[in-house]
């Protein structure tokens, strides 16, 4: 049937977001370490750039959805984006971990100019992206495998980052080569993902006009349980942002260790990594029997009550 969603549409719909995973894993990891130890900008000029980059793709993202929502090709509304980003995608990485010989106010220019556009390249592919799934099939319990999928996908995707990275890094004798492989692979599955995909339900352009968006802004600020829905996800988010900035310091300035498995030459950073993307990967597996037994608040307040007790670990190690 020509409707029928396919194995394959659930693959290709999680390659999405395993290409998204893969470079944003990297700019999470390595991106404030290469500034700083490589690159050669200070801790504090490169959190300002940081800061104020954040503060424009704030601004962007709500202007790439009007965008996207009103785009009209023969290939829908949304996965159009997936192909004309691909390469862009790629590209644009593989510029932000180049070392032009500039002198320091260059380099900050550069850093600002190469980051801000990976942070747009991005917001182009991965906001589409995920608007994908409203509009691949109207029955709720196939988005949900659909997000099943993709969820599955980014850690993998993650994890095969971790794996081929410091690999990639010693065979080409510095991180741009290892960069352009993994910014290669990141563009075939978005390709893989716009080819293997499909939109379905059409949206009209009355339909979306029907919607204000000052409306919905005083609705959500009326809104108290998306307020500390709100404060939650973001204290999450800071606590991740902090926590995967700082891991290749702790490593590299505090352990110290020169020691890679052999053959494989992973450095105990990079163990680190591989056995918190796997943890990621069990904490996916146990949310739903766990919200299942003793609700989702008490699950989320579990599971961040134990992050942050076995955080505690690293400052008293």
């Amino acid at each position: 049937m020509k409707n029928s969603v396919t194995f394959r549409e659930k693959i290709g719909y999680g390659f999405g977001d395993m290409a998204s995973s893969m470079f944003w894993k990297i700019f999470g990891m390595y991106l404030l370490f290469f500034y700083t130890k490589v690159f050669g900008i200070t801790p504090a000029a490169a959190g300002t750039m940081f800061l104020v980059t954040r503060i424009w793709d704030s601004l962007n993202d709500p202007i790439m959805g009007l965008l996207a929502d009103r785009t009209r090709s023969r290939w829908g509304r949304y996965r159009p984006y997936l192909l004309w980003g691909a390469f862009p995608f790629a590209a644009v990485g593989v510029l932000t971990f180049w070392t032009p010989d500039f002198g320091m106010t260059g380099k900050l220019a550069w850093a600002y100019i190469t980051y801000t556009a990976m942070m747009m390249v991005y917001t182009m592919v991965n906001l589409p992206y995920a608007s994908l799934l409203g509009v691949m099939t109207p029955d709720t319990k196939i988005r949900n495998t659909f997000s099943s999928y993709r969820m599955f996908f980014a850690y993998v995707g993650s994890l095969v980052t971790f794996m081929l990275l410091q690999p990639l890094v010693d065979f080409f004798a510095g991180r741009l080569g290892a960069v352009a492989v993994i910014g290669a692979i990141c563009a075939l599955l978005f390709w893989l993902c716009f080819r293997w995909t499909r939109e379905r339900i059409r949206v009209d352009d009355a339909q979306l006009a029907e919607g204000s968006v000052g409306r919905d802004l005083k609705s959500l600020a009326r809104n108290a349980p998306w307020w500390i829905l709100l404060v939650a996800g973001v204290a999450v988010l800071l606590f991740n942002s902090i926590r995967d900035g700082v891991a290749i310091f702790y490593f590299t300035d505090y352990v110290r260790s020169a020691y890679k498995l052999p053959h494989l030459g992973w450095t105990l950073g990079t163990l680190y990594l591989l056995l918190g993307q796997l943890g990621n990967m069990a904490g996916v597996a146990l949310a739903v029997p766990l919200a299942a037994r003793i609700g989702k608040k008490g699950a989320f307040a579990a599971a961040m009550g134990a992050a942050a007790v076995l955080s505690l670990f690293f400052f008293r190690l």
